[in-house]
């Protein structure tokens, strides 16, 4: 199974950079993550696949364990991809969080797209350790 993370806006190089591509590279034998941006979010909800996870700070609080286990149910149930969608400055509006298949939140705060990238990678990095038993997750 392979993961996409999804966003809206230009791909920059910036300070979290070095660090998401450190963990799409150690994804790469666990979960395999991809990061794709889209000029727009009509052009992101286009290329997104399902399930769809759209990230919003309205959504679900998640543990790390929980999302490795909703990560372990999609693989159980045979999917091939599951993407994760980051909106523009003004997030997603109703139509698209109720077209999700799941709604899931990173904070109540509002966070700069790049630091989302950033946490996300690194979150799918941790339940793909978890999944395998890693260290990595204490």
């Amino acid at each position: 199974m392979r993961l996409r993370l999804l966003a809206v806006g230009r791909r920059r190089d910036d300070y979290c950079s070095p660090q998401i591509a450190e963990y799409l590279k150690r994804s790469r034998t666990l979960l395999p993550i991809e990061l794709l941006t889209y000029r727009d979010e009509a052009a992101m909800l286009r290329a997104a696949s399902r399930p769809r996870v759209v990230l919003d700070e309205r959504g679900h609080q998640w543990t790390s364990e929980r999302l490795a286990r909703y990560l372990d149910e999609q693989r159980q149930a045979s999917r091939t991809t599951v993407d994760f969608l980051v909106g523009a400055a003004d997030g997603f509006g109703d139509a698209t969080r109720r077209d999700a298949d799941l709604v899931l939140g990173l904070s109540r705060l509002t966070l700069p797209h790049r630091l989302v990238h950033l946490i996300v990678a690194e979150q799918l990095y941790r339940a793909g350790t978890i999944l395998a038993g890693h260290p990595y997750h204490r």
